[in-house]
């Protein structure tokens, strides 16, 4: 066991310890330097928090110590669904309380973000339009292919490259595959060719994203007024249908307020998804209405080629189980990566 795992389980049974107090009772040995310089690191990243000065300092863990904790994500899906301890239903407190006041990346995970945004910004300075618009083009594809295929579609990538380029359907595949692909570029061209349509973000804007990638397919468009369940998970989202507009409306206005671009792509990303505030097309439209934000802004946008489908899905079910966002948040910076190293 490393020794910040030490410190933070010593925390959560005696909080308000000084520093002293937690070398004396941890069981790897080491100076009182390390120790603070240890603690000095969890407080920067939101994990404990500190009250008093100099000698009175005392440590505790953070109000925001369950949304960073580093959960092994592994080890956590060796319980079976009903095995696991959860947060069942909407956790209201996320919207007062926790991510108003937080920042969701370490310093050191915006220097890198920042640095990779400062590359795609060289590299597109170096592209024509006409190169420019070629590499949109390709990413739109391999987001319209990876999108779908989080959601079960079986198109492979070339496929689909053949389908949205030439509108040559594939053998084998039902049409309900074609038009959720269709539907994907379609969404992608509009948020392209009107970047900043959706801004100030609000629930009838959600809602146009979500009826372009819906159209002609048997989904129900709007607000849900009934019932979900999700696969996989004992998280129950609301179903309130008033609710649901309400947390949606409160979620806009979060996401408005934050002055960084990253925690907006990554708070649309979790948080429609958590809300489920459509019977179908949930995440697709997260996905879409994140990177809608990316391009506004000028940032690279993610087609989240690589990123396995399943991973994808177990971080996601670990925010709305836990309320933990490190694990998604390592997939976005890990995708963000990957697109400014890919495209452009």
């Amino acid at each position: 066991m490393n020794i910040e795992k030490q410190i933070l389980d010593f925390l959560k049974s005696n909080p308000e310890s000084s520093s002293n107090q937690i070398l004396e009772n941890i069981e790897e040995k080491k100076s009182i330097a390390t120790i603070k310089r240890v603690l000095s690191k969890l407080v920067s990243e939101n994990l404990i928090s500190t009250t008093g000065k100099g000698k009175s300092t005392k440590y505790k863990l953070s109000p925001f110590y369950k949304l960073f904790e580093n959960i092994d994500i592994q080890r956590y899906y060796e319980k079976e669904i009903d095995e696991r301890t959860i947060v069942e239903n909407f956790n209201f407190a996320l919207l007062t309380d926790i991510l108003p006041n937080v920042d969701l990346f370490t310093v050191n995970e915006l220097e890198k973000l920042s640095i990779l945004q400062n590359k795609f910004t060289q590299n597109i300075s170096e592209l024509s339009k006409y190169q420019y618009k070629k590499e949109l083009e390709r990413l739109a594809i391999d987001l319209s292919w990876k999108s779908s295929q989080i959601e079960g579609n079986t198109y492979s990538l070339l496929e689909t490259e053949r389908l949205l380029k030439e509108k040559e359907t594939a053998a084998g595949k039902t049409k309900e595959e074609a038009i959720m692909l269709l539907n994907h570029k379609d969404a992608i061209d509009f948020i392209i060719e009107n970047p900043d349509y959706l801004f100030p973000l609000t629930v009838s804007k959600i809602e146009d994203i979500h009826s372009i990638l819906t159209k002609e397919l048997a989904v129900d468009r709007n607000i849900r007024k009934r019932r979900v369940g999700i696969s996989g998970t004992n998280y129950k989202p609301i179903d309130n249908e008033f609710q649901i507009k309400e947390v949606l409306t409160e979620i806009c206005g979060l996401i408005n307020k934050k002055a960084d671009t990253f925690e907006q792509a990554l708070l649309v990303l979790v948080l429609i998804s958590y809300v489920q505030p459509f019977v179908d097309g949930n995440k697709r439209t997260a996905r879409i209405v994140s990177n809608a934000i990316l391009i506004n802004n000028k940032y690279c946008p993610i087609s989240f080629r690589t990123v396995d489908s399943v991973d994808y899905k177990k971080a996601l079910l670990l925010f709305y189980e836990q309320n933990n966002i490190t694990n998604f948040k390592d997939i976005f910076i890990e995708q963000y990566e990957f697109a400014v190293k890919t495209y452009f």
